[in-house]
């Protein structure tokens, strides 16, 4: 696949090269990428541009290949190296011929996507295409360093995302992190040490959740739409995610046995797994919701295998109903606007204030123990429970009774008398 006479990607062992002539010289730059239709297009575009720097000039060698043994033998002057070459270094060192951060994060993201879930992958693919590539597409994995990365991160705290808001830490975290994975498993892979060693993630401000109480539950169950009304059953009192919910279907809710089994979700418009294997779990009907499902089954029994369904018999579309429904009812019982997944944290906040086991809370929310029970409601637990201090605090108030003391007055004895009954002892 020739992009000149003179320059070209060829193979061998299975992987790509480079091909071309630079001052007379023959160079042959090797990459990992193996050898497919895909993989030669991206390598062709890069050459297209070592060709046009050559031609004009411009072509810093180093820049493209900083570890290779042709760089030195190639190298400019440093001040010039330096103005051409922003992530060069004095003294590079010399390992592995590595690839770009384009190439090899392509081929990072194909081979450890293989695991992922649907929405984390479209949030990986979103991180690398709008931020990382541009930034750091054409240098090579082995020459970006700490200062780079830190350099990159203070230029995205100033960098605006949704709604021309500028990124929060949560998400600057969150680009940070996918950069920081590979590039370590650039540096397992060509033997040098990972530039993110000491990078320590940004504080991020605690998210307080924000239940409903009982009293605010019953007047939106009451008032929603009569359509959404065992949804929303459904959802504040077994605490289902909302993938989970959506993507509920007919075949695992048990009505003999009371449960619902959580085997799937629905996230991203697609059927997908469950956030994690402590999410496959068996949750329990409770009265109203077992009313509910019988009710739903009337509705939607016989025309979708999705127990809450469009006209289609397709799953709900999440954002048209948070836009059609739930804000509107908010508004419209003047109640604090917050998002549908708080009728989550309300099932978990409703089930300490009736003193259910913990550990039951945390199996039918489906987290691996307590432990995050209690990280995630510490503070509602004494609000709904009681169980604050306050039974101490009745106790000091109580009145304690005093030992009695005799406040009668004697006669003090001589200092004869003492002396005498010791005697007399």
């Amino acid at each position: 696949m020739a992009v000149c006479a003179m320059a070209s990607i060829r193979v061998l062992g299975g992987k790509l090269f480079f091909d071309f002539r630079y001052r007379d010289v023959r160079c042959r730059e090797y990459t990992v990428l193996s050898d497919t239709s895909e993989n030669r297009s991206k390598l062709a575009k890069v050459l297209k541009k070592i060709t046009a720097n050559i031609e004009k000039g411009t072509f810093t060698y180093r820049l493209y290949f900083p570890q290779s043994k042709l760089a030195e033998r190639f190298d400019p002057k440093l001040s010039d190296m330096a103005a051409a070459m922003p992530y060069a270094t004095a003294a590079p060192s010399y390992v592995t011929a590595t690839p770009t951060f384009s190439i090899f994060a392509e081929q990072w993201f194909v081979e450890m996507s293989i695991g992922w879930r649907r929405s984390y992958k479209a949030t990986v693919r979103q991180i690398l295409d709008s931020r990382l590539v541009p930034h750091f597409g054409e240098t090579t994995v082995g020459s970006i360093r700490r200062e780079h990365i830190l350099t990159f991160r203070s230029e995205l705290a100033k960098a605006k995302g949704r709604k021309e808001a500028l990124l929060s830490p949560r998400r600057i975290n969150a680009i940070v992190l996918v950069l920081c994975q590979v590039l370590n498993e650039a540096a397992d892979r060509f033997d040098f040490v990972t530039p993110t060693l000491r990078i320590k993630p940004l504080k991020c401000k605690k998210t307080d959740i924000r239940p409903f109480n009982l009293g605010e539950v019953r007047k939106i169950i009451a008032e929603v739409r009569a359509d959404f009304r065992n949804y929303y059953t459904v959802r504040f009192f077994t605490g289902l995610r909302t993938g989970e919910v959506d993507g509920l279907k007919w075949k695992y809710v048990d009505f003999e046995r009371r449960i619902i089994l959580i085997r799937e979700t629905f996230t991203w418009k697609e059927e997908d797994y469950t956030k994690n294997d402590a999410s496959q779990r068996d949750v329990q009907m409770s009265g109203p919701v077992y009313d509910a499902l019988k009710s739903q089954f009337e509705a939607t029994g016989k025309i979708s295998e999705f127990v809450f369904c469009n006209q289609d018999g397709r799953p709900l579309d999440v954002n048209n109903v948070a836009k059609r429904v739930w804000y509107p009812l908010l508004r419209y019982l003047k109640l604090e606007p917050r998002n549908p997944y708080q009728s989550r944290h309300t099932a978990a906040t409703l089930w300490l204030a009736a003193g259910e086991n913990p550990q039951w809370i945390a199996r039918q929310l489906g987290h691996a123990s307590s432990e995050m029970l209690f990280k995630v409601y510490a503070r509602f637990v004494p609000n709904l429970t009681r169980q604050d201090g306050s039974a101490f605090e009745r106790l000091l108030m109580q009145p304690v009774p005093l030992p009695s003391i005799d406040t009668s007055i004697k006669q003090i004895p001589s200092d004869s008398q003492i002396n005498k009954e010791s005697h007399s002892g």
